[in-house]
């Protein structure tokens, strides 16, 4: 396979050690701004991923993200925040990562070049044909990723990943490869920048748009987020407000009868 890993492809730029703050900083957004391009030419890619993702949500499938180091952390991320955002039940959208929830803080050694580990993982969640695996990985070499996704394949288990490497060992062995080449990184080889980046989008992208086609947004509202500060409570009364006409302290009233913003605004009075 002629394949180049261009996330460890010397940076563009060199002695930053002499560069002045402001030339540090100025060259990293220079950087980050070919990420959201390198993202918009892969729209159709992400498209065919959550049209075939969606009707085994809809069969009770879940999504699981897969990945180690930054790639892992990235997932568990973007999962922990879709229960609180679109009232989702825990453990429809899972994270794991190489090393267990300790590597979430603090790198576990080798974690990653376990090419069984990932599969050992992913089968203590008793795996269905309506789940979905997505494996994320900048250089796509994982061998914890990889070898996961091969044995979810065997199992008729959709398979998709993320990675910044075009013609990679882990899209070869994925269904729905989405490859971002945002070119190297500003430090050589940090995938936590640009690389870091691109995954960030593409899972907002991923779990936002299924969420939505889920029926979990009404026109551009979050209405069924959980309540769970203040912040959010005095956002959901202003959903409440808006959809209903009534004032704020029959809102707050509705609010707090109901615990949620649709079944506030689709209460019917007898």
């Amino acid at each position: 396979m002629n394949f180049k890993r261009i996330t460890e492809s010397e940076s563009n730029y060199h002695h930053l050690e002499k560069m002045s703050v402001e030339e540090i900083l100025t060259n990293i957004n220079k950087e980050d701004k070919r990420v959201a391009i390198a993202v918009e030419e892969k729209i159709k890619a992400i498209e065919k991923l959550v049209e075939d993702i969606l009707p085994r949500l809809q069969k009770g499938g879940r999504i699981f993200y897969l990945g180690a180091g930054t790639s892992g952390r990235l997932g568990i991320v973007d999962a922990s925040e879709c229960p609180p955002t679109f009232g989702v039940p825990q453990g429809l959208f899972i994270g794991i990562i190489a090393g267990g929830d300790s590597a979430i803080r603090k790198a576990v050694e080798f974690a990653e070049d376990n090419p069984e580990q990932g599969w050992e993982d992913l089968n203590e969640h008793n795996l269905t044909e309506n789940d979905t695996v997505i494996g994320i990985a900048a250089s796509g070499t994982t061998p914890y990723v990889i070898n996961a996704l091969i044995e979810c394949n065997k199992k008729n288990i959709l398979t998709a990943c993320i990675t910044c490497n075009e013609g990679s060992p882990l899209a070869e062995v994925s269904k729905h490869p989405i490859e971002i080449i945002c070119g190297p990184e500003f430090v050589t080889g940090s995938t936590r920048m640009k690389s870091g980046t691109a995954q960030k989008l593409v899972l907002n992208m991923i779990s936002t748009a299924l969420m939505i086609k889920f029926g979990r947004v009404k026109g551009n509202r979050m209405i069924d987020m959980q309540l769970s500060n203040n912040k959010l409570i005095d956002r959901g009364v202003k959903m409440v407000m808006e959809a209903t006409g009534l004032n704020e302290k029959d809102s707050i009233q509705l609010l707090k009868k109901h615990g949620s913003v649709r079944k506030a605004i689709e209460y019917k009075p007898q």
